[in-house]
């Protein structure tokens, strides 16, 4: 781990180090950009020989796709099935909570003005494979397309060895409403939801996140469909004082620095001994744990504890790093929440594990990661509906109008649009 204390002579520069921009390596865009070609090219026969290439099963054209029989037919156990039904219909009810909703008003010359918001007909939702089956990415996905109203929800996770979804897996995408599931990942299976192929139809828009092929991929189709965001490793910042227990912040470090891969775990405190303790916490805690190799990776690489100042300069560093989740545990905790203005999702004391933002609180757990927090935020059921503008003039309110409309069209110039609308006015 790095200690960086806010009187060393090199602090300012070692700091800004810490600032994230995720951005690809040109390996990783070329290969990706030939991926996308064959699967423009190739389809279902280019989707079976990428998966059997990098290390997945060997699939068939008619076993891409999970049957309905089979999503239909996804069980689990009934201590599973409770768990899954419980954080499903938090993150359900939150989603209900946020949706957009139509409105209209008369604009000073007497127009009708609005905004519709419909769902989109058809997404594709990425989710990944790895050591565990990630249910909560299912349920923080699927489940808000579900509530937004859309009638066709694609999903595409990577197979097991066995060619299989795992059972868990398949029964919260069930749970959450998804209405095809593929058995295909990588930046292949972005391909095949913004190209299509034979059998699989494109979308209108992607979700999800993924490693970093999948999200570079997710920016080459960008065009072609729409995005929800690229996110990428798990991170987590907190800024504490010598209120915080020093061993749950090391819990909630640890269990972000399980997922490996890169992520990034940080403290920010103006304590000392929260410091030291928070230290000794994170050595005798991760000796524990079972996921050593990922814990390691990211301990060695990408944890960091910082001694600030004040909680001041924690705040400016705070928002400077734009971390997927902040954790704040102060005095006065809800007053600097609002000067956070970049975190992907913010949590508030002690007794807010983060943990339990990734399962069951409610909002989705899919947040803006390397820095991009700083012009993204998390994803929002709002994403699954397209808005659109409605302009509705009557002869009334367009004889008010049309002098402005007439006056502003002729400062640019164009004279056909100033006689579109005063055309009405003298037939």
């Amino acid at each position: 781990m790095k200690i960086l204390r806010h009187d060393s002579t090199d602090f300012a520069e070692t700091t800004a180090r810490l600032d994230r921009f995720a951005a690809p390596t040109p390996a990783v865009r070329q290969t990706v950009a030939d991926i996308l070609e064959q699967v423009i090219a190739g389809g279902n026969d280019a989707l079976i020989a990428l998966t059997e290439k990098f290390g997945g099963p060997t699939l068939t054209s008619d076993r891409l796709q999970v049957s309905a029989a089979a999503l239909a037919s996804a069980s689990v156990d009934l201590a599973t099935e409770k768990t899954l039904r419980l954080c499903h219909a938090n993150v359900a009810e939150f989603a209900r909570q946020s949706l957009r909703q139509n409105w209209t008003s008369r604009n000073a010359q007497g127009v009708l003005v609005g905004e519709r918001f419909d769902a989109f007909q058809r997404v594709g939702i990425y989710v990944p494979g790895g050591t565990a089956p990630l249910v909560s990415t299912a349920i923080m996905t699927v489940t808000l397309a579900a509530v937004a109203g859309v009638p066709e929800i694609v999903v595409t996770t990577p197979a097991g060895a066995d060619g299989q979804i795992h059972p868990a897996l398949l029964f919260a995408l069930k749970l959450a409403g998804a209405t095809e599931v593929w058995r295909i990942g990588g930046a292949q299976a972005i391909a095949a939801l913004a190209h299509g192929t034979s059998t699989l139809r494109p979308v209108q828009k992607i979700f999800g996140p993924g490693n970093a092929y999948v999200i570079e991929a997710k920016r080459q189709v960008f065009g072609k469909v729409s995005i929800d965001q690229l996110p990428g490793p798990s991170e987590i910042l907190i800024l504490a004082d010598d209120t915080a227990n020093p061993a749950w912040v090391a819990a909630d470090l640890l269990a972000q620095a399980e997922h490996g891969h890169d992520s990034v775990i940080g403290l920010l405190t103006p304590s000392e001994s929260l410091l030291t303790s928070v230290q000794h916490e994170i050595e005798r805690q991760s000796a524990t744990l079972s996921r050593q190799q990922y814990l390691l990776e990211v301990l060695q690489k990408n944890a960091f504890l910082v001694l600030v100042r004040d909680l001041d300069q924690g705040v400016e560093l705070a928002n400077r790093f734009s971390s997927e989740h902040l954790t704040l545990i102060t005095r006065d905790a809800d007053s600097l929440a609002s000067r956070i203005l970049t975190a992907g999702a913010i949590f508030l004391g002690n007794w807010s594990p983060v943990a339990g933002g990734d399962y069951l609180a409610g909002p989705s757990h899919t947040l803006p990661t390397g820095g991009a927090g700083k012009s993204f935020a998390g994803l929002t059921v709002d994403q699954f509906q397209r808005r659109t503008s409605i302009v509705s003039f009557d002869e009334t309110s367009l004889r008010t109008s049309a002098p402005i409309i007439a006056a502003a069209a002729l400062l640019e110039g164009l004279d056909a649009h100033a006689a579109s609308a005063t055309i009405r006015l003298h037939s």
